[in-house]
Parts: structure tokens; sequence; C-alpha cells
């Protein structure tokens, strides 16, 4: 009851510095003893997926950051893991890549062992043993989507071992932009072609409203039939043709003054010396 009795305090707004001078210490002895502080890593991608009426549409973007640079403007950010079940990769590119290889080889050993196919739920489960495993050191945000025996399924898998199943799903620096296009149009059992509209405009609006993600759309269409992957089903960001002319007759603008200085060159003589080899 004694907390009660104290005056009520208004907390003050704004930023808070407190920790400033803090990590100003930590650093500066961590420079005593040789080590360095991590610093913040930026990485930029923009991947989705929903749940249609037959079945999973997967998309992503196709632009890979090092920094302030594009190291590669088609790359590949859905990865194969099983025939009917793909998993799309955000966050740092190598951790991605191998995470969805080692997950693909060990489902394929899990299907020969056991003789059945297999299904997203097993899939999920160990992505997020293998991620919660690392402890967050494995820097990739998983969407896994496919369909199975049990219908369609969508999960996302975060760094460190958490995960969500729902029905449409956005991951990456570009996510709240696109959440937000799935979150106004969304609707249960729509058809082939609005659902994959519906795709392509969420990872445009990432595209544009991230400086990370960019280049083109890549969709994968996942149902009982089989599977459609779509490489560069749309670009939004092509280079546009150049209207004006920038070059300018000589004379267009005056000259207000004009120096001649002459310059004096120095005399120099040469001389040629020959040798004797023998």
């Amino acid at each position: 009851m004694l907390h009660t009795l104290k005056p009520f305090e208004m907390e003050a707004g704004g930023f808070c510095f407190e920790n400033s001078r803090r990590n100003t210490m930590l650093e500066s002895s961590f420079s005593e003893l040789g080590y360095k502080a991590p610093n913040a890593r930026k990485t930029g991608t923009t991947i989705a997926g929903i749940v249609y009426k037959d079945g999973v549409i997967l998309g992503a973007d196709t632009r890979a950051t090092d920094d302030m640079v594009v190291a590669d403007k088609n790359c590949m950010k859905i990865h194969y893991i099983a025939p009917k079940i793909y998993c799309c990769g955000a966050g740092v590119a190598a951790d991605a890549e191998i995470t969805t290889q080692i997950m693909s080889s060990n489902v394929e050993l899990h299907t020969l062992n056991t003789g059945r196919p297999p299904l997203v739920a097993m899939v999920t489960r160990q992505l997020k043993q293998m991620l919660f495993r690392y402890q967050g050191q494995v820097g990739s945000s998983l969407i896994v989507g496919g369909v199975d025996v049990t219908g369609a399924h969508l999960y996302s898998v975060y760094p460190h071992g958490s995960y969500d199943k729902l029905p449409f799903l956005t991951m990456g620096s570009g996510s709240a932009a696109a959440v937000s296009v799935f979150e106004d149009r969304f609707k249960p059992n729509m058809e082939l072609d609005e659902a994959k509209q519906l795709v392509r405009d969420a990872i445009t609006a990432g595209i544009f409203c991230d400086l990370g993600s960019g280049s083109n759309v890549d969709l994968c269409i996942i149902t009982q039939a089989g599977v459609e992957y779509l490489r560069a089903y749309d670009k939004p960001t092509t280079k546009g043709k150049r209207e004006g002319q920038y070059r300018y007759k000589r004379g267009t603008t005056a000259v207000l003054t004009k120096t001649v200085t002459p310059l004096t060159l120095d005399v120099v003589d040469e001389s040629v010396q020959t040798m004797e080899t023998e």
C-alpha cells in the first residue's frame, strides 16, 4: 500500500537519452579491451503471401543490397523446400539461402524415411526449432507456404524462432507498405486473378515505399495440381525514356569576361647518347 501514497508524477514526453552516457562508457570499455560494439545491420526486402480459393500465392521483390549498394537486381527470394512447399526469405540473403537449402535436404530425408509427403506444419516446426537453436544469430525471416493433404497453409517464422499462421502475411523492411494493401483489399476465397493482382500490388507498394526493395516482382502459385513459378511477373520500376535534350549549342550562355594569358615555354635541348654493347 505504500506505493499508492506516492504523489502522481507526470511522465515527460519526447525522446529519452538516459542510456546515451551508459552506451558511451560501454563502447569505451570495449575499445580498451580490444573489442568493438556490433553495428546495426540494414537489410531490404519485401515478401508476402496469401491463402486464396485454390491454394497459396507467394510474392517477393528481386533486389539484393549491400549497405547502400545494389548487389543484385534480379535475385531469387522464393526458395524451394518440397514439391508443393516453398519459402520466401528476408533478412541476410546468405542466411536465408543456406537455411532453406538445409531444410529442403532435411525434408527430403524425412520423406524418404517415412514414405509420406511432407506437411507444411512439419516444415515450419523444423524451421522454427532450427532458428531458435541459434538464438537470432541466423538473420533470416521466412514465410512458408504450401499445399498438403490437409489443405493450404501459410506461416511466418521469425529469426528468434517465433511463428504465426495467418491468411495473409508480409515480412521485410517493406512489409508495412505491403500489409496496408492486404488489410484494405484482402477477402477470403479470392479467385486466382484477383489474388495474383493483390500480391503484385502489395509487393509493388513495398518496392516504391522502401529503398532496400526494388526491381521486379516474383510470384509463386501453389495448388494441389502443382506449382507455377512466375519469374519477373511484373517490372514496376522499368527505366523511363529520356524525353529532353541536355546538350546546348555554343553561345547559349553569354560570356561576361574573357582573359587570354600567354604561356611561355622553355626550350628543352635533347641529347642522344649511344652505348656500345660489345
